[in-house]
């Protein structure tokens, strides 16, 4: 026989249950201790086995946990050395589960288990013996207390905390990389046989993985894994008690374990060339197109940065990594032209930003592929010589003169006329003209510096194939100055001459402006028109000039003004002169010569109105005095409203007539019973408390017969109208006041019918209708009660 086989079968007998047999003997003594106890166990052969137990060990008992007998499960006996047999003593049991889960026979002190126990549930219980006089109910032994162990079984599995574990391990690990540790528990006594002695096996994803049988950690199995060959793989381990041996329980879990990237792909184009594009006209910064390249990896270590490391167009063209989609954008650097190059050849590299230094080996993690970029033609607008002209003209030009020419081309291979026009919002004096042709720009009005020193026009090209397609371009024109503007007097100038003033002496010191503007600046000449026996002009030579007196004393007397005529020119060429008159006034001044009073002419002189002055004085007299005449007539006036204001209204209007009369004595107004009764109308009289407005005499309409309807009045009245030359040629309202003859019943009123004497005979009411039965028994009731009484 082997060893596993003695194993087993001694396995197999601890699962088997057997019963326990024990006798405790209490003696008494003067200390009330147990000196001996004696114990009691059956064997298999039935025979009695008496042994010495030490004092200390009686007190414990064992029983196998999990019972599946019909009986109750014996567990000891108790027994006192002052039980004689004869039922005198009863034995008592307290405790943890006493009465119900541990029962004690009172009279043998056996002790039975009721049910089966989990050791997992509670592993022992303590309890209390006791013996007594079953009459005096006296203890005849102290009480004692023991515990009943509960002897474990392998009847839990080992349990993991979670059903599913997910886990992560770097792709391209080394064999023998940690991935996760799973640990199982068994609720099984570890103390007690192997029952919680727990094994790890892999039961699923060999040869990828493996575990380590006592810790449970799970490591890589297979070098070099790649992730983007599978990245995704599920795990199930195995954890089994009694150290993984036959018969032992097992529980597994599941480990989902993912690869994670690593950079171990460099960047791949997918095309070797590429071929772009784009019209000519495009402005610099747009995007042409766009390359990229696939990378294996992901996140951080699939980016690449894009970069144009050779070719014809590196200084034409840009390349920007666009971060979101891993993708080259390819921009215009500098503009385009179809006539001078059609095809650039780019050479771009993508390469990864981040390497790891342990996959150097796999590299190089860079690429290159060839981007041909072909320029298109487009109708491109003409294109000036320059970016803009300047021409400078003198002012004194004759009309038509040409002050510069424009060129401009058509970039084109057709080469397309073109034809130029000024831009009217630049010119609105129409000063400057274009010839459509050739761009030469001429003047179409005189020039004037001293008005308009620059002008900026804006001249526009198109060809003629395509006016649509227009360039304009700036043109500055600078007027240069010519002497054609003569000097004159700063100022005016209120010059005075003192009465007692002495030959040479000093009375006014006088400029002179010029609009013009030489190069060599302003010189100006001062003299005399003629010669005076008066004054003199001396000239500073600063453009200043000096009034000098020439002789002694004036008097204001005799000549109140003077008047000097001084001449006034320049240097430059053509010399140009004008003459300016001083007024000199005579005044009276004191001894340090301020003047005092001058005489009254002239006082009157510079203080009298000028001519526009007193017309325009006069003409506000006049429109004064015709409005305060239209004012004087418009009241004297009383002329009658008329009753249409304007002559195109031909709607309908209703007259008003303010017409008040005059109240209960006017005997004169007018009388409305007329209305009321035609029969009454007479002939119309004048009132004599107010003047006749109208100039003729109204028409005498005959009166209506009394029999006449309404209908008919109201006909009668309106063809009167229509013929009647007096009324107003327009539609008006004429309102009637004329309810028609008396009705053939009369009134019905009851007020009236009270006050009338005579009998009334209301039977006719009945012959009227139903509607008027009411009314009839109503009168004709009360006649009859009246004849009654």
């Amino acid at each position: 026989m082997t060893i596993q086989q003695v194993l087993l079968l001694l396995l197999l007998w601890m699962w088997l249950p057997h019963s326990c047999h024990t006798e405790m003997l209490f003696r008494r003594t003067p200390d009330l201790r147990p000196k001996s106890f004696g114990g009691r166990a059956s064997g298999n052969d039935g025979k009695a086995i008496h042994r010495q137990k030490r004092g200390w060990m009686w007190n414990q008992f064992f029983l196998l946990e999990e019972y599946t007998g019909s009986d109750y499960q014996y567990v000891g006996k108790l027994h006192s050395d002052q039980d004689k047999g004869d039922g005198s003593l009863k034995y008592i049991l307290s405790g943890d589960g006493a009465g119900t889960l541990f029962i004690i026979d009172e009279k043998t002190g056996d002790i039975h288990a009721t049910r089966r126990i989990d050791r997992e549930e509670k592993a022992f219980y303590t309890l209390r013996a006791q013996a007594i006089n079953r009459r005096t109910l006296r203890p005849v032994e102290p009480e004692s207390e023991f515990v009943i162990k509960i002897h474990d079984i392998n009847d839990n599995e080992p349990t993991f905390p979670e059903e599913i574990y997910t886990a992560s391990v770097p792709e391209m690990s080394v064999v023998g990389t940690s991935v996760v540790q799973v640990t199982a528990t068994d609720a099984d006594d570890p103390s007690y046989g192997n029952s919680a002695r727990i094994i790890y096996s892999i039961l699923q994803g060999q040869p990828y993985f493996s575990v380590e049988p006592e810790t449970g950690i799970i490591r890589t199995a297979l070098p070099n894994m790649n992730r983007e060959n599978r990245e995704q793989y599920q795990v199930v381990i195995q954890a089994k008690d009694m150290g993984g041996q036959m018969g032992g329980l097992s529980g597994t879990t599941t480990v989902n374990i993912t690869l994670t990237d690593v950079n171990d792909n460099p960047p791949r184009f997918p095309q070797s060339t590429v071929h772009l594009r784009i019209p000519e006209s495009s402005p610099v910064g747009t995007a042409i197109g766009s390359v990229k390249a696939t990378d294996a990896d992901t996140g951080k270590n699939a980016e690449v940065e894009y970069r144009i490391i050779d070719g014809d167009g590196t200084d034409m063209f840009d390349i920007v990594t666009q971060k979101d989609t891993q993708e080259g954008i390819i921009t215009v650097r500098k503009p385009l032209d179809y006539e001078t190059r059609r095809l650039y050849t780019l050479k771009v590299e993508a390469e990864n930003t981040h390497v790891d230094p342990r996959f150097y080996y796999l590299g190089p993690f860079k690429d290159t592929t060839i981007v041909k970029i072909s320029v298109e033609d487009v109708d491109e607008p003409p294109v000036f010589s320059r970016s803009s002209y300047l021409f400078e003209v003198h002012e004194d030009i004759e009309l038509g003169t040409i002050i510069g020419t424009v060129m401009a081309r058509d970039p084109d291979s057709a080469s397309s006329p073109i034809r130029f026009s000024l831009d009217r919002h630049t010119d609105l004096d129409r000063i400057f003209n274009i010839h459509s042709g050739n761009g030469s720009i001429y003047t179409s009005k005189p020039l004037d510096r001293e008005i308009s020193q620059w002008h900026n026009l804006s001249v526009i090209a198109a060809e003629i194939n395509n006016p649509k397609d227009t360039t304009r371009v700036p043109v500055y024109v600078r007027i240069l100055d010519v002497n054609d503007n003569a000097p004159q007097f700063a100022v005016f100038y209120d010059t005075f001459v003192c009465e007692n003033a002495r030959a040479g002496q000093l009375i006014q010191t006088i400029s002179a402006v010029d609009k013009d503007d030489p190069l060599g600046g302003q010189k100006f000449f001062f003299s005399l028109a003629a010669v005076n026996p008066n004054f003199t002009v001396q000239d500073n030579e600063d453009n200043t000039a000096r009034i000098l007196t020439r002789r002694n004393g004036f008097s204001r007397h005799e000549i109140s003004t003077y008047l000097l005529p001084v001449v006034i020119s320049d240097n430059d060429y053509p010399i140009q002169s004008s003459t300016g008159t001083l007024t000199i006034r005579v005044c009276a001044c004191d001894s340090r010569g301020n003047m005092q009073s001058c005489s009254a002419e002239a006082l009157l002189l510079p203080a009298g109105l000028s001519t526009g002055a007193l017309v325009a004085i006069l003409l506000c007299i006049i429109i004064l005095l015709v409005i305060v005449v239209l004012f004087a007539a418009l009241k004297r006036q009383r002329k009658k409203e008329p009753l249409i204001l304007s002559k195109e209204d031909i709607r309908d209007n209703i007259v008003s007539y303010n017409d008040e009369g005059g109240g209960e004595e006017d005997t004169q107004a007018f009388d409305i019973g007329t209305l009321r009764n035609p029969a009454a109308i007479e002939d119309k009289k004048l009132r004599r408390d107010i003047i006749p407005e109208t100039l003729f005499v109204p028409r005498r309409t005959p009166s209506a017969p009394d029999n006449t309807d309404v209908r008919d009045f109201i006909n009668q009245r309106l063809k009167e109208h229509d013929t009647d030359p007096s009324a107003p040629p327009y539609d008006s309202l004429a309102t009637y006041a004329y309810e028609g003859n008396d009705s053939i019943a009369e009134s019905l009123s009851s007020l009236e019918s009270g006050t009338t004497e005579g009998d009334q005979n209301y039977d006719y009411l009945r012959e009227w209708g139903p509607r008027f039965n009411k009314l009839a028994e109503m009168y004709g009731g009360g006649e009859s009660d009246k004849d009654t009484s």
